[in-house]
């Protein structure tokens, strides 16, 4: 797929619909006659070098993808099939590079944590997707935060109900602009750290994943079905911990500008 233009993205949303951008629309049915009573923003993220927009489809997250970091969340780092969960596009917060992004303290939470992860964006979609061709299927790659309501996800997770509340809100990806393959290649290993108030917090090896992003394109199309703009953050390293308001965060990823929030 490639990438539509922001003129060209806003022109097709208004004839077809946002489904259709994406190659999702119904079968059999010509997207020029649809009819919907509202029009609705799809969510876009810049890419780097262009005038283009990634739409963004389904953001995929890949859970406790460090040993270390599946430790202090008190779970056991044997390497056991991943788990993935997904939040909203709406949780899609851009913060353009060399800014420092208003980011809000969200509702509900007393124990509000910062994640940092490598973000893998599709361009190219399919099932079954053979280990040895996943990476052909990344189109670029993105520093980003999963930011979690960590006191909600434990409340809900210890009454063993879905833990989406802790996970899936408004503004809880905040993600850099997109980096073009051909312009970094593919993320394999290199630092990825967080600050918080330029105090070092998380500092680790992209190596130190248990499971590659290859590895996670491949297995997440054994469940569904990838499709162009779908994007996956691919797990972050130990020592995830709280912020507050004025604080002050800042990640890096090697190969990739820095993506920095104020909490307010």
């Amino acid at each position: 797929m490639t990438p539509l233009s922001k003129r060209g993205l806003l022109q097709t949303t208004g004839l077809m619909g946002a489904g259709a951008l994406l190659g999702c629309a119904t079968p059999g049915v010509a997207q020029s006659t649809v009819r919907t009573p509202f029009a609705v923003a799809p969510t876009t993220i810049p890419i780097v070098g262009s005038d283009e927009m990634f739409p963004v489809r389904r953001i995929y997250c890949i859970g406790r993808n460090y040993a270390a970091h599946s430790r202090e969340m008190g779970s056991d780092p044997t390497r056991e099939p991943p788990f993935f969960f997904q939040k909203p596009t709406d949780a899609i917060q851009h913060v353009p590079t060399g800014t420092v992004a208003d980011h809000p303290y969200p509702s509900l939470t007393k124990n509000y944590h910062y994640e940092a992860e490598l973000v893998a964006v599709l361009g190219k979609g399919g099932r079954n997707i053979a280990l040895d061709k996943a990476l052909e299927h990344v189109y670029g790659y993105a520093a980003g935060l999963d930011m979690t309501r960590r006191d909600l996800q434990r409340a809900m997770g210890d009454q063993k109900k879905p833990w989406e509340i802790g996970k899936s809100f408004d503004r809880s990806a905040p993600i850099g602009p997109v980096h073009k393959v051909a312009l970094t290649g593919h993320f394999t290993q290199g630092s990825i750290w967080l600050k918080v108030n330029g105090e070092l917090k998380q500092n680790a090896n992209l190596n130190q994943m248990m499971w590659s992003v290859a590895e996670q394109i491949s297995k997440l199309s054994e469940a569904n079905e990838l499709f162009p703009g779908d994007i996956i953050y691919s797990g972050t390293p130990e020592n995830v911990g709280p912020v507050v308001r004025g604080d002050v965060i800042e990640m890096h990823i090697d190969g990739l500008p820095n993506l920095s929030v104020k909490i307010t």
